[in-house]
Formats: C-alpha cells, sequence, structure tokens
C-alpha cells in the first residue's frame, strides 16, 4: 500500500488521519505484505488444495420426536390458566 491508495482510503472512508497514524498505517501494511511474501515463497506444487482443515461430516440421525414435559408439570407454576393455556394480562389496551 502507497501513500496514494491511502489517501483515498482516507477520503472514501471521510478519515481525517495524522501523519503519525498515515506512518503506523502504512508500516503495518508494509509488515503484512512482508509477511505475504513469504507465504508465497513456499512451494505448493504437489499440496492437494483442501476448503476444511479437519474433515466435515454431516450427521443424520433419525428424527424422533419426544415429549420432554407434560403441560400440567409446565403450567404448575402460572399464575392462571384456562383451557390448558397460560393466562397473561392484556399489555395493549
Amino acid at each position: 500500500m502507497d501513500r496514494e491508495v491511502l489517501r483515498r482510503l482516507e477520503k472514501l472512508n471521510q478519515l481525517a488521519l495524522t501523519e503519525e497514524e498515515k506512518n503506523d498505517f502504512l508500516a503495518f501494511y508494509a509488515e503484512k505484505e512482508e509477511a505475504l511474501a513469504s507465504l508465497d515463497a513456499v512451494d505448493t506444487e504437489n499440496v492437494e488444495r483442501m476448503v476444511h482443515v479437519m474433515p466435515v461430516y454431516t450427521v443424520v440421525r433419525e428424527d424422533v420426536v419426544i415429549k420432554n414435559f407434560e403441560r400440567e408439570d409446565l403450567q404448575k407454576g402460572a399464575p392462571e390458566t384456562t383451557d390448558g393455556y397460560w393466562q397473561v394480562p392484556r399489555l395493549v389496551e
């Protein structure tokens, strides 16, 4: 990244960077570009491409309906119930 690209990014994002911030920013990206260049130097000619580091498996299981709770047990703590439904105060008039 050079000063011209930084100037355009600054304008696009409506930033007002100080000269020190600009220098810090450019130094940071120069460091990252160096690290990236070292990765580009690695020979990956015979390396198989991959999408995930770990194998991904789709777990397929039987879709079984189970009833964990009885309605009456859940409604024991309700202040009021009618015909198996919770009664709550009206919030909107």
